[in-house]
């Protein structure tokens, strides 16, 4: 039998394995039928804040095992809306589908510090085996070794990547990931770009990425959305193969594109002139400048 959630928010409604809809929540708003190949689906959503309006009749699609970042000025709604597919906020109207599998990564790894790494990766589960559950999640982010530390003797990247593992240990249908490698140093913001395409590709999940980060989103999505005034203003194909480039002219014009749709004026990049290689010219060998 399919298992379903009910979801205590208004419009909001999630999916079994069945991919039936679940019973309307206790205030129904009008639902639109679902397709198969988008698994979150939000129409004319809107949320507000008392008077403010921070959510406005936004639609969106995001597909099976897709990559999408999500770009906007600060205060545009970006956290709002991954907090509403999250379950975590109400919305105030519209229609909301999301997977009934969903797990989210903060800017903050929100580790219990009481517990040691392992029990943080399996909170609130109730499974068979939860050590093994947890070894083999922290594994995959190259953590197994430091199942047993306690997270003050975790570096920042490292809290990240037990909040990925206790994120993919859920096995989520839905991924979101709010801002998880702002706090992070350059390197170690490289290390967690890499590793999360890598779990991204062998879990296959739907992805959504908040960020400010322009050249983040263009080096990991497969779309990248821009959020202003409670809409969606953009949404741009990044047909670019992995592993991207930022020195490539595609990933510079992409960028200039949407720093200029977030308000930063720049100038179009010049072209990227690859100079030839120059051929070999042969000269004879002086013997006279050779010594043993």
């Amino acid at each position: 039998m399919s298992s379903t959630l009910q979801l205590d928010l208004p419009g909001v409604q999630a999916r079994g394995d069945s991919g039936r809809a679940a019973r309307p929540a206790t205030t129904p708003v009008p639902f639109v039928e679902p397709t198969p190949a988008a698994p979150v689906q939000a129409r004319k959503l809107s949320k507000r804040f008392g008077a403010n309006l921070i959510l406005d009749q936004l639609n969106l699609d995001i597909r099976a095992g897709e990559f999408v970042a999500l770009l906007g000025r600060s205060g545009s709604g970006k956290t709002t809306l991954l907090r509403a597919l999250a379950g975590l906020d109400r919305i105030s109207s519209g229609t909301l589908e999301v997977p009934q599998a969903r797990a989210a990564v903060f800017q903050e790894p929100r580790l219990m510090p009481w517990k040691r790494a392992w029990r943080n990766v399996t909170l609130g589960m109730k499974i068979a085996q939860p050590r093994e559950r947890a070894r083999q999640a922290l594994e995959e982010v190259g953590l197994a070794h430091r199942e047993n530390a306690w997270p003050s003797t975790l570096s920042g990247g490292e809290a990240q990547r037990v909040a990925l593992a206790r994120a993919l240990v859920r096995e989520p249908q839905l991924l979101l990931l709010d801002e998880p490698f702002a706090a992070l140093d350059a390197l170690t913001r490289i290390r967690m770009h890499q590793l999360i395409l890598t779990l991204w590709r062998q879990h296959r999940p739907s992805v959504l990425l908040v960020t400010h980060d322009v050249d983040e989103a263009v080096l990991l999505a497969d779309r990248v959305l821009v959020l202003d005034r409670g809409r969606i203003v953009s949404d741009i194909a990044i047909t670019q193969p992995r592993p991207r480039s930022a020195e490539r002219r595609e990933f510079q014009l992409v960028r200039a594109q949407l720093l200029q749709l977030l308000g930063v004026e720049v100038e179009a990049p010049a072209e990227v002139l690859v100079p030839p290689v120059p051929k070999p010219i042969a000269t004879p060998f002086n013997f006279s400048n050779f010594s043993i």
